[in-house]
């Protein structure tokens, strides 16, 4: 057996294809024709742009837009004037395009891998990706056709890359094994929205297997077998049969209130990125969107949003949930996420740095055409503004009081809002989480960031493979705070609910009922999972349940402990 990285959920059993990496070694020869050369490049670039913009449409038919998005990337990063351009330089000092793009490649993603941020990290393996398919270009290199692999095909590859996956038929792939990526990896997040069983980061599986070997890819805990044995082979037969059991009876949830055992209801809402995610939303059965992620509406532009197009955007996706909450999260920049056209300055610890709402507060102006814009919304439906990154009462207050002004300004000018319009936080700081009780008594609802407060509790990159043992939601420290947080809001009489991806991990499910949560958001597709484990556990179970994880002082035993007790 193997161990990797459990990063799509189900058991997948099949024949392997290896993709094989090609040799793209070249000859770094001087340049005479300079012309020639960058009208070879400018081609290659071309023929990139047009190969990439058909596979991100692939993408977007056969998953959806947000997978899409990241395809898109490659072009904007390819299209930059700060690649393309360095790129152009060294052809004009005499280098050959080749050199010039493994060059300029090379620097960005040594930049990028050294970054704290998984997101940054992700950034690395998509310039990887980019120079990759601009050398295959440029030296007239064909990659298979992974599109005509035969039903029943274990895909294991170095790493799945975005423009791989835009050709996977869903039909014909039952499982995907790589040596690189994690859980927020791009191949991580495709392969969950093809639904296709994945195991990333097994180390050297492109050579420990060959063509035809049989492969048994269990995707929820990340187990390997390869030519496995008759009594092996029979379990998991069973366990996918059992699995494709439960998806089925997931189908009965539809519908549903999302109500625990007891009868006590709790709201499932959805995280989105775009006002098109709204309608998976819907499609996926969701209550209400708990993370609007605006931050993609300014990234996917070459210019600042104006007003009308940010209202167009949230207006779009509350129309879609149709009076269902929608709950937009203001500009979360900086840190990982850069955008070329603000000009922000670098910085040596952008995590620790001028961003979110730091960023917001410094430039008044920019800020204020969001927030007028997410308040018009809130004619139109239950909208809600979220404040990322809160460390101090202040930041919370700041933004408030722009939003009474903006309320006065739509008053004096009869635009119409939703007057009760509510103002809540991020708690994904261990500084505002010790001053949750604060912070209650003036946010209208608290939302839980478990990915930013578990990596800032533990004070632990959890893209370094040295410490990330240490990045967990199940370590006691995080835990306590997680139940400080949900404890001050209940007092204070505020809603508290949690947008990180653990909210839909059944081992802290039963936690976070016995606290107190009331709001769970979570990924659409992972809706009526969190709905059934949610309706399985009492309030009383729950309590006893964490009485004893409570007491436990170490993260291995309470994972032993909820692994042991969890209901699926």
């Amino acid at each position: 057996m193997f161990k990797g990285i459990a990063a799509s959920r189900g058991i997948g059993i099949g024949s392997v294809c290896v993709i094989v990496e090609h040799d793209l070694k070249f000859e770094a020869k001087k340049i005479e024709d300079i012309q020639a050369e960058k009208e070879r490049f400018n081609k290659a670039v071309e023929e990139f742009i047009t190969e990439t913009t058909a596979q991100a449409e692939d993408i977007r038919k056969k998953i959806g837009p947000k997978e899409a998005e990241i395809l898109e990337g490659h072009i904007v990063m390819i299209s930059d004037p700060s690649m393309a351009g360095e790129m152009t330089k060294m052809i004009d000092s005499g280098q050959c395009a080749e050199s010039a793009v493994e060059a300029v490649c090379d620097m960005f993603i040594g930049m990028f891998s050294k970054m704290d941020d998984d997101m940054m990290r992700q950034r690395a393996s998509d310039i990887s990706d980019v120079k990759i398919s601009m050398l295959k270009i440029l030296l007239g290199i064909k990659d298979i056709d992974i599109s005509k692999v035969a039903p029943g095909t274990v895909l294991v590859a170095k790493d799945l890359t975005p423009s791989m996956t835009s050709q996977i038929n869903k039909e014909n792939v039952v499982g995907i094994l790589t040596e690189v990526g994690g859980k927020t990896s791009h191949s991580a997040i495709l392969a969950r929205a093809l639904e296709i069983p994945a195991v990333l980061s097994v180390p050297d599986i492109t050579k420990l297997v060959k063509d035809k070997d049989t492969a048994i890819v269990d995707g929820t805990e990340g187990n390997v077998y390869i030519n496995p044995e008759g009594d092996v082979l029979s379990q998991y037969i069973l366990k996918r049969e059992e699995f494709i059991k439960k998806q089925s009876e997931l189908k009965g949830f539809l519908g549903k209130e999302t109500k625990t055992l007891d009868g006590d209801t709790v709201e499932l809402f959805c995280n989105i990125g775009t006002p098109k995610d709204a309608k998976k939303a819907i499609e996926c059965d969701g209550e209400g969107i708990g993370l609007f992620r605006s931050e993609f509406l300014f990234m996917d532009n070459n210019h600042m949003p104006t007003e009308d197009e940010q209202f167009a955007a949230y207006k779009e996706a509350t129309e879609i949930m149709g009076g269902k909450p929608v709950i937009i999260r203001t500009l979360d920049i900086g840190g990982d996420k850069d955008i070329p056209y603000l000009n922000m300055k670098k910085e040596e610890n952008p995590f620790l740095g001028y961003r979110a709402v730091r960023y917001c507060l410094g430039n008044k102006d920019s800020y204020m055409i969001q927030l007028r814009a997410i308040v018009r919304a809130s004619a139109f439906g239950k909208v809600k503004i979220m404040i990322p990154l809160v460390t101090c009462v202040d930041e919370l207050r700041a933004v408030k009081e722009l939003v009474e002004e903006i309320k006065k300004d739509f008053d004096e000018q009869g635009i119409a809002y939703d007057k009760d319009i509510e103002v809540g936080c991020m708690i994904e700081t261990p500084a505002a989480s010790l001053i949750a009780d604060i912070l209650a008594k003036e946010a209208d609802f608290f939302s839980i960031g478990t990915n930013d407060l578990t990596q800032y509790t533990m004070s632990v990159d959890r893209g370094n493979a040295d410490v990330a043992y240490l990045y967990s939601t199940f370590q006691p420290s995080v835990l306590r705070s997680i139940k400080n947080i949900i404890e001050c809001g209940r007092k204070a009489g505020i809603p508290v609910g949690m947008c990180g991806e653990a909210a839909a991990d059944p081992m802290l499910i039963p936690l976070l009922i016995s606290f107190g949560l009331t709001e769970f958001s979570v990924n659409p597709v992972l809706v009526l999972t969190a709905r059934c484990v949610i309706s399985k556990w009492s309030k009383e179970e729950a309590d006893k349940l964490a009485e004893k994880v409570m007491a436990l002082d170490n993260e291995k035993e309470i994972v032993a402990l909820l692994k042991e007790s969890a209901k699926e």
